[in-house]
C-alpha cells in the first residue's frame, strides 16, 4: 500500500495515552475514528521474561502427559517426536522474537497476522489463540485439584477447585508484575525440580537406587523402541500440548520494560528449555520407565498418580521424593493456569481494540490491568465445576477438543507472518542489519518451521482417521473447522459491514507486498537501552570460535 493510500484510507487507530490523561475518542480530518486507551504498564523485567522463557508453560503436559505419549509411540517415538517439535518451535520463537522486538505490540502473533497476512486470518487465529486459554483454565484447575488426591483422597475436588481459583483471581489483583513475579518464582521451581529429577533418572537408571538396578538401554530393546506408525505420529500432539505457551513471551513484549533487550535474550534461552528439560527429561523417562507399564494407559489429564516422573521414583524405593515431585506438579499447574489468565486478557483486548471484540473488552485501568478481559477469564475458571456433574468429563473432552491442534495453527502462523513480513521489509527498500535482532535462521528457518507445523497436522489428521470413528476425528481435529468458521465469520463481516472502520479486502486471501504496513508502530528506540552491537561473522570458521561466548550470554 503506498503513501497516498494510507492518506485516503479510513481506518481505525488505536492511539495509546499517558496514563491519569481524559480518554475520549475522536475524529480525524481523515475521518478515522481514534480511540484512546490506557497503556499496559512496562513492568516485567529482564529476569521475569527469562523464566517465562525457560519454565512458564512447563505444567501437566509435560509431567504427566508423556507418560500417555511413552505408551503410545515407545520411547524412541517420545524422543523423536519431541525433538522435532522442539525445532520447530526453536524456529517460530526466534521469528516471533525478531518480530516482537521491532512491534512490541499487545497481541504480539494476532497483531501480526493482522498486518501481514490477512484480517481474518488474523481475526481467526486470535480468537482460537483466546479461546484455547480460556478452556485450559478450568481444566488447569481441576488438574491441579486431582494432584491433593495424591496426599488425600478424601475432600471433594470442587473445595481445590475454589482454593485455587481464588488464589488466581488475587494475583490478577497485582496486574503484570503479579503475574511476572510469581512466574519467576514457580518457574525457578520447576527449573530446579527438573534438573534435580534429571540427575536422580541418571542414577535410578544406573542402578543407584534403593530397590534399584541396573537398567540401561534395556527398556528401548524391550518392550522396544517403538510400538507403531499411528503411535508414533500421536506423539505429535501431546509435544504441542506440553511445549504450548512458550509463545508467551512473545505475548510479554507490550509489557516489557526493555524489550530490545529482554526478549532476544529469553528467545535465546528457549532452546536449553528445549534441549534440556523437555528431550533431556523424556529421554532419561524413556530410560527408567517401561513404555507396557499398566499405569501409562491411564497417563493423560493430570493425575499425578499416572505420572512417569511420580512413578519412576516410587518404583525405585525412594522415600519421600514421590511427595516433592506431585508438589511440583501442583506449582507447574498452577503455574499454567496463571498464564492463561494472562494469555486470553492480552489476546482479547488486542482484539478489541482492533474492533474485533466487544468495544468494553478494551478496557485497561489505570493500573494497566485489562480488567473485563481478566473478569471473563476469571468466570471461565467456573466451568472447573463441571466436574461435578456425572456428564462432567464428557463436556469437559469436547471443550479441550477446541485447543486439540491449535498450537500448530497458531506456530504455523508465526512463521508465516515471519515470511511476509521479510518480504515486505526488503520491498520497501530497508535491509536486514537495521534490525535490532534478526532470527538466526532467516526466512529459510520460518519456511521450515511452516512446512513442520503442516506435516504435524497431517500426522495428526492421519491419528484423528484411522479408527474410523466420526466422534474420534472430531475430538482430535475439532480446531480445524473452529478456524474455519472464525475466518468465514470476519471475511462475511467485512464484506457486508458499512463500518468505515472495518478493512473491506473481499475474498483475497493474502495482503500483496505492496499492501503491508512495515514502519507504522516500530519500537521505541529510547527504551534500547545497554544493547550490545549486533556481532558479524565474515565466516562459518569465526562463527564457530565465538560459539562458547554466545552460549555463556545466552545462559546468563
Amino acid at each position: 500500500m503506498t503513501s497516498s493510500d494510507h492518506d485516503i484510507e479510513k481506518k481505525a487507530e488505536v492511539v495509546v495515552a499517558p496514563a491519569g490523561e481524559t480518554l475520549a475518542p475522536y475524529e480525524t480530518s481523515n475521518g478515522a475514528i481514534v480511540e484512546e486507551i490506557q497503556p499496559l504498564k512496562r513492568a516485567l523485567k529482564g529476569r521475569h521474561m527469562q523464566m517465562i522463557a525457560i519454565g512458564g508453560a512447563i505444567g501437566a503436559g509435560l509431567f504427566v502427559g508423556t507418560g500417555g505419549a511413552l505408551a503410545s509411540g515407545g520411547p524412541g517415538a517420545l524422543l523423536i517426536g519431541y525433538l522435532i517439535v522442539g525445532f520447530m518451535l526453536l524456529l517460530t520463537i526466534q521469528a516471533l522474537g525478531e518480530l516482537a522486538v521491532l512491534y512490541p505490540v499487545n497481541g504480539a502473533f494476532f497483531q501480526y497476522c493482522v498486518r501481514f497476512i490477512d484480517p481474518a486470518w488474523g481475526f481467526a487465529v486470535g480468537w482460537d489463540y483466546a479461546i484455547g486459554w480460556l478452556i485450559i483454565l478450568p481444566f488447569e484447575i481441576t488438574a491441579a485439584g486431582i494432584t491433593i488426591e495424591f496426599w488425600r483422597q478424601d475432600i471433594n475436588i470442587g473445595v481445590w477447585v475454589a482454593v485455587f481459583l481464588f488464589v488466581l483471581s488475587f494475583i490478577q489483583i497485582f496486574g503484570v508484575r503479579g503475574y511476572g513475579e510469581v512466574e519467576f518464582v514457580l518457574s525457578l521451581i520447576k527449573v530446579t525440580a527438573l534438573l534435580g529429577f534429571i540427575i536422580l533418572g541418571i542414577v535410578i537408571d544406573c542402578g543407584g537406587a534403593p530397590k534399584g538396578e541396573y537398567i540401561g538401554a534395556r527398556y528401548w530393546h524391550d518392550p522396544g523402541a517403538f510400538t507403531t506408525f499411528k503411535g508414533f505420529c500421536s506423539v505429535f500432539v501431546t509435544a504441542a500440548f506440553a511445549f504450548g505457551g512458550t509463545e508467551m513471551s512473545g505475548l510479554a513484549a507490550a509489557e516489557a520494560a526493555n524489550p530490545a533487550k529482554s526478549i532476544p535474550k529469553a528467545t535465546k534461552q528457549v532452546f536449553w528449555r528445549i534441549t534440556v528439560f523437555y528431550v533431556l527429561g523424556t529421554f532419561i523417562v524413556g530410560l527408567i520407565v517401561p513404555s507396557n507399564a499398566d499405569y501409562l494407559m491411564n497417563a493423560s489429564g493430570a493425575h499425578t498418580a499416572f505420572s512417569p516422573f511420580v512413578k519412576s521414583i516410587q518404583d525405585a524405593g525412594i522415600v519421600g521424593l514421590p511427595s516433592v515431585m506431585n508438589a511440583v506438579i501442583t506449582i507447574s499447574v498452577i503455574s499454567v493456569a496463571n498464564s492463561a489468565t494472562f494469555g486470553s486478557s492480552r489476546t482479547i483486548q488486542a482484539l478489541a481494540s482492533q474492533g474485533m471484540a466487544p468495544k468494553f473488552m478494551a478496557y485497561i485501568d489505570k493500573a494497566g490491568r485489562p480488567l473485563w478481559c481478566i473478569v471473563l477469564q476469571i468466570a471461565f475458571g467456573f466451568l472447573a465445576f463441571i466436574n461435578e456433574a456425572s456428564s462432567g468429563s464428557t463436556v469437559f473432552n469436547w471443550l479441550l477438543a477446541l485447543s486439540g491442534i491449535s498450537n500448530f495453527f497458531i506456530w504455523g502462523s508465526i512463521c508465516f507472518a515471519h515470511i511476509r513480513f521479510r518480504q515486505a521489509w526488503k520491498y520497501n527498500g530497508r535491509d536486514v542489519k537495521e534490525l535490532a535482532f534478526t532470527a538466526p535462521f532467516g526466512v529459510i528457518g520460518s519456511w521450515v518451521g511452516l512446512g513442520l507445523n503442516v506435516l504435524c497436522l497431517i500426522a495428526e489428521f492421519y491419528v484423528s482417521v484411522a479408527p474410523k470413528d466420526i466422534q474420534n476425528f472430531f475430538e482430535n481435529y475439532l480446531a480445524l473447522p473452529l478456524v474455519i468458521a472464525l475466518y468465514l465469520i470476519w471475511k462475511i463481516y467485512s464484506i457486508f459491514s458499512q463500518d468505515a472502520t472495518v478493512n473491506h479486502r473481499g475474498w483475497k486471501l493474502i495482503y500483496s507486498v505492496d499492501e503491508i504496513d512495515v514502519l507504522s508502530d516500530m519500537r521505541d528506540t529510547a527504551l534500547d537501552v545497554d544493547l550490545e552491537p549486533r556481532k558479524e561473522y565474515a565466516t562459518w570458521g569465526e562463527w564457530l570460535k565465538a560459539a562458547p561466548v554466545r552460549v555463556v550470554r545466552s545462559i546468563f
